[in-house]
Order: structure tokens, then sequence, then C-alpha cells
């Protein structure tokens, strides 16, 4: 019996999610949390094969969990999930340690798919992803991308200025002082080399990386 922990800021998700996997043999829901933080506190009780991890959620969120979980778990097995089918998330995911990354729209078969080869030990890219990084020719360092030099820190918080959220709102959703959240933005400005968020919008739309989900 594969024990399964689903980790979703969204309920509609990740109860959608729960619906769907109670009916499968071999596979049990054990939990279902949402945030980074109560995946690792979580982890440490339940000891899940398999965690379906959401990329995008409030405080360290599912990239920072990832790295987190494999660290202390290494054995359990990681699935992201994004709303999103860029490049750059799925380069970051696998770095950290997951072993497989599905877009949300993904049907049931193929999550279904995943979960089985991952408990394997094998590695699973939704088709849409795999499809577009070997098109672009995709390296795993983040090249191709500007986006790729921004830490995971810098890129959530580029994210949500993307999502036209102010100091104080990033702050909170990602626990941190405003103060802090300026420094990131000075960073990210820096090292994209623009000047406003206008620039950062236009980045994120060319390169298709951002955007929360």
């Amino acid at each position: 019996m594969l024990k399964v922990l689903i980790v979703d800021d969204h309920d509609v998700v990740s109860q959608g999610i729960s619906r769907v996997l109670q009916d499968v043999k071999g596979v049990e829901v054990v939990g279902v949390v949402h945030s980074g933080e109560e995946a690792i506190i979580q982890s440490k009780l339940l000891l899940p094969d398999i965690i379906l991890m959401d990329v995008h959620m409030p405080g360290i969120g599912g990239l920072g969990a990832t790295k987190e979980i494999k660290r202390i778990l290494p054995k359990t097995k990681i699935i992201a999930l994004s709303a999103l089918d860029d490049n750059l998330y799925p380069v970051k995911l696998l770095e950290a340690g997951a072993s497989g990354y599905l877009t949300k729209g993904t049907n049931t078969s193929e999550l279904l798919e995943a979960i089985q080869m991952v408990s394997k030990g094998e590695h699973y890219i939704s088709k849409s992803i795999a499809q577009k990084m070997a098109l672009s020719k995709f390296s795993i360092d983040g090249q191709g991308s500007p986006l790729g030099q921004l830490s995971d820190r810098e890129l959530q918080v580029a994210q949500m200025i993307v999502d036209c959220k102010k100091s104080n709102e990033i702050a909170e959703h990602l626990c941190v002082s405003p103060k802090t959240v300026s420094t990131y933005r000075t960073r990210i400005f820096t090292k994209l080399n623009i000047e406003s968020d206008v620039e950062l919008i236009h980045l994120a739309v060319r390169y298709n990386v951002l955007g929360m989900g």
C-alpha cells in the first residue's frame, strides 16, 4: 500500500485529488495539508511514500518544503504540482530532489502513471512540460531564462510582484518583514538588469515562468 500525502493550499484541488486516489487500489491518502511547513511536520509523523506537492504556496512554498523533506526523509518521493507548464520550475524542483512534475491540468490516468513510476524509483515529467524542455533544449542549470539566476526566495518574491501584490502583502505571505521584501526586490532588479515592475512582468510573460497556481 502506497501512503500518499497531499499538499496544496487550495481546498478544491487537494480534496479533488484525494477523492480520485481514494478509489485507487494500492494507494492510501494518509493526509491533506495546506502549506510547506505543514508538509514537513506531517511527513515526519506520517512517513508517506509519496508526496503530491503544490509548487506555489505561502511561506517556504513547495520548493523549500521539497528540499527540507528530501534532507530528512531521502527515501520519500515527491511529485510537484503546478498550474504552470514553464521550464524553470521543473528544473528547480528536480534539482531540489523531486521525482516528478505535473501540471494541475493533468488527467487522472497521467497522475496515476506518475505515482506508479515514481514509486518504482523512476522520474516522471508531465508530457507537455517534457516536450517544452526538449524543444527548448533547456539545461538543468536553468540557462535559457534570465530568471534562472534568481534564488528560490527571490523567485517567490518576483512571482508575487508579477501578480501585482504590494510589499506588505508579499511580506505577510512569505512571513518576512516589508524591509526584507524591499531587499529582495532590489536584488531581483539588479540580477535581471531591470528598473521596474513593468520590466519584470515583461520578462515573466516572455519566458512564461511566473504566476500563481
